[in-house]
């Protein structure tokens, strides 16, 4: 994590199966291009949902259970919490192809907001 993050932002959400590849593509080459020149976005990591995973556990082996939980999912590391409300956040996720080709396709959004402890 870098030393000056202070709130983590995850942004989860699934995406019409047959727009996978193109929002992808935009993400990657786009949104979170634009995103990291926001001031305050110190960086950004994409995952996605893993269905199977298990763990150990007070001695046994367990299912890990997130009900409902989207398949993409991406975690911005930031200065503040007030980098979510700048003029340059609102831009930057309004930028290129995102709004018109992938939003429309986008379902089981959910947003977090944590601050780091430390």
């Amino acid at each position: 994590m870098h030393p000056k993050t202070r709130y983590v932002f995850t942004a989860s959400l699934d995406v019409d199966p047959a727009k996978e590849d193109l929002f992808n593509e935009i993400y990657d080459t786009e949104h979170v291009p634009f995103l990291l020149k926001v001031p305050g976005v110190l960086a950004v990591t994409r995952a996605t949902f893993e269905p199977d995973a298990t763990m150990r556990i007070d001695g046994q082996t367990k299912a890990l259970v997130a009900v409902g939980e989207p398949k993409y999912s991406a975690i911005y590391e930031l200065e503040s919490a007030d980098v979510l409300l700048s003029d340059a956040w609102a831009k930057a996720v309004d930028q290129g192809r995102w709004p018109k080709e992938i939003r429309p396709h986008v379902r089981a959004r959910r947003h977090t907001l944590k601050k780091v402890m430390r």
